[in-house]
């Protein structure tokens, strides 16, 4: 799969980091399938939109967090989830590890690291 092929989903709950990332997705040729602000939402959005790839925030607010999330889109649609995350402790990481994510990239996101870790995972799949 390649970049300009690929569609990416945005689940953060945060408006401006967000539009930040769809910016930094759109700048590197990748299409935008949808965008969610909780954990509900994006297992409902993945059914809808189909996208080849989820960025996932690990902290979302609502009924279900991102690991949650996550879980059941791995579980309904073995689609690839990358964890964005602001909070690194190992709590966290290690509850995040058990949904065998495809990668995580921590908060503040730089264009780079985005790029380079969705370019890997995508040639994979």
């Amino acid at each position: 799969m390649t970049a300009s092929k690929a569609n990416i989903m945005v689940v953060e709950d945060e408006g401006v980091v967000s539009i930040d990332i769809q910016n930094m997705l759109k700048k590197a040729g990748y299409s935008i399938a949808a965008i969610a602000f909780q954990g509900d939402e994006a297992v409902k959005k993945v059914e809808q939109s189909a996208p080849d790839l989820v960025l996932m925030d690990i902290g979302l607010k609502g009924e279900i967090d991102g690991i949650e999330a996550a879980k059941r889109i791995r579980a309904l649609f073995q689609i690839p989830v990358v964890f964005l995350t602001g909070f690194a402790d190992e709590i966290t990481m290690a509850k995040a590890q058990e949904v065998n994510p495809s990668g995580f990239i921590l908060k503040p996101i730089s264009e780079e690291e985005l790029k380079k870790t969705l370019e890997n995972i995508l040639k994979k799949t």
